[in-house]
């Protein structure tokens, strides 16, 4: 009895420890879940926090981009051109790492940098601080403007690499007002027979994306295989069939028709202190004159008036070029003089029927005008023979054919002077930006001269802002004072290119001064505005940053 208490009192003790053990073990396994738990609910807490902060830091990097648009905007409206131009194509100073956001803040400091390739062939520097000028690429919209002969104008696209003489009189066709083919071209009788079908434009193209309605034109030839839009070879971009884009991996960059033309090119025709240019054409030479004497001097005034009522006696007319520099002739001397005269009595007719002389710089005004100018490089070395205070006199140009000297005269005149009277001019090509390409296009364009412009950078070997080679080039003459160009050529150019418009695009990217979320913005800024206009505006953050920003900002950045 006493042996079977014992083994009941055991075996109770037993089922004791064994429920306290079992005990413990549930209370292990509910700490151990709760720890779990605890831990997960944790990891997801700082995911999430992380996740808010990467988003906090992407909607800033955002505001920063955006910034940067605006910053544009603010600093093209404020340039004083006449007292202190800058270097809108690289200037670290101005358009790298330009803070936007408190320094003291935990998040770092948000800045943005405007970037854009460099194009000039051989460089070794392939991203620049700068802004892109539209008139760096051929306006489709301006190109019936200039008033060539069909081939003339189709001449002008064929430089393009991928440009056919099919898509080029196609694109011709798609903008000008008729429904007439050109030699290569389709209209409304052509489009009516797909499917579905629609009617050409014949008007000016909105975006450069319509050309894709274009005969002939695919999105392969108008977008290239610069798939993020940086304008740079990239790796993916050359690796032929290994990722996307395709690519035929010959080591350059396919830019495609959409990296060579534009809608948007115009610039402002004005002084660069705002003032409205002297039109040399101006049919009324009292206020010609006179504006001229005001501006530019006695001298100078004469010989432009003189010019008009005159012409040049050593000026040859251009071959080819649809434009004449020497006075309008039949061919006889009597017929000439007749035609003369009745053009000064129209000129006093018009003047109000007075037939008193009407005199400046010795000159009888009331002749009124023989001929027009259709370039200011006319003007240099020509020679005028002119009724002066009742005598022939022979004038000399105050502008002659010596570098040194029309270094510092021309950008003056250019200033002041214009061959038009219009307040801008649309689709002139930026000799300072434009691709060879681009160049090659032009008509009267030597092809060695193509080559020296492509090659002569505005940028250092070392990336520095070459500012000296900005301020040269604020006009064309660069051309001819460098002695790239001679006088004749630059009148056959002359009509064609010009050294700035005023239409930018701008790839702003916002970043940090530490690693962090990058957005890159593309913008259109017109700047012939008053106050500029932000004409357009899209985010290309999905497609990368696009550029090693090293060197623009080696102390940090994406």
């Amino acid at each position: 009895m006493h042996f079977r208490n014992v083994q009941i009192r055991q075996s109770k003790t037993s089922h004791a420890t064994a429920r306290r053990g079992t005990a413990l073990i549930t209370v292990l396994v509910v700490i151990l879940l709760l720890s779990l738990a605890a831990y997960t609910f944790t990891e997801k807490m700082i995911l999430e926090s992380e996740a808010s902060e990467f988003a906090a830091r992407q909607a800033q990097a955002r505001a920063s981009a955006d910034s940067g648009v605006d910053y544009v905007a603010a600093l093209l409206a404020d340039i004083d051109a006449a007292s202190d131009p800058i270097n809108i194509y690289h200037d670290p100073s101005l358009f790298a790492a330009m803070p936007v956001h408190d320094p003291q803040a935990d998040r770092g400091i948000g800045m943005f940098t405007l970037v854009a390739p460099v194009v000039t062939a051989g460089s070794t520097q392939t991203v620049r601080a700068g802004l892109i000028d539209e008139s760096g690429k051929l306006n489709v919209n301006a190109v019936l403007s200039f008033d060539l002969e069909d081939d003339e104008a189709r001449e002008l696209f064929l430089g393009i690499p991928g440009m056919t003489e099919q898509i080029a009189d196609g694109i011709l066709d798609w903008v000008d007002e008729d429904t007439e083919r050109r030699q290569y071209g389709a209209e409304d009788d052509f489009y009516s027979t797909l499917s579905p079908p629609y009617t050409a434009r014949n008007s000016p193209l909105e975006s450069l994306d319509e050309l894709l309605l274009v005969n002939g034109m695919t999105p392969a030839l108008l977008y290239g295989e610069d798939a993020n839009r940086n304008g740079i070879l990239d790796p993916n971009e050359n690796d032929g069939p290994l990722s996307l884009p395709m690519d035929n991996q010959d080591g350059q960059l396919d830019l495609g028709c959409a990296g060579y033309l534009t809608v948007y090119s115009r610039e402002s025709n004005l002084q660069s202190n705002g003032a409205e240019r002297i039109n040399v054409n101006d049919s009324s030479l009292v206020d010609l004159y006179d504006a001229l004497e005001e501006q530019l001097g006695e001298d100078e005034a004469q010989f432009i008036v003189a010019y008009r009522m005159y012409g040049a006696t050593n000026v040859e007319p251009l071959d080819g070029t649809g434009l004449s520099s020497t006075p309008d002739s039949t061919g006889d001397q009597q017929t000439d003089d007749a035609l003369m005269d009745l053009a000064g009595r129209l000129a006093k007719a018009l003047g109000g029927g007075n037939t008193d002389p009407i005199m400046r710089g010795g000159m009888d005004l009331s002749r009124g005008p023989r001929q027009e100018i259709d370039s200011l490089y006319e003007l240099i070395g020509a020679e005028v023979v002119a009724e002066i205070d009742g005598s022939d006199e022979t004038l000399a140009s105050p502008w002659q054919n010596d570098s040194g000297a029309l270094a510092g005269s021309l950008p003056l005149l250019f200033d002041v002077a214009s061959t038009i009277g219009t307040s801008t001019i649309d689709g002139r090509i930026n000799v300072n930006q434009a691709r060879k390409e681009t160049l090659l296009g032009i008509p009267n364009m030597p092809s060695d001269l193509a080559d020296a412009i492509a090659n002569s950078p505005l940028i250092g070997p070392d990336g520095q802002a070459l500012s000296g080679q900005f301020e040269e080039r604020q006009t064309t003459a660069w051309l001819l004072t460098r002695g790239l160009a001679d006088v004749t050529t630059m009148r056959q150019i002359d009509r064609f290119i010009t050294a700035r418009g005023e239409v930018f695009t701008v790839q702003v990217l916002g970043h940090f001064d530490v690693k962090g979320p990058v957005a890159r913005i593309e913008a259109v800024v017109d700047a012939v505005e008053d106050p500029p206009q932000i004409i357009a505006r899209r985010n290309l953050s999905e497609l990368g940053p696009g550029y090693d920003l090293t060197p623009l900002v080696p102390a940090g950045g994406p």
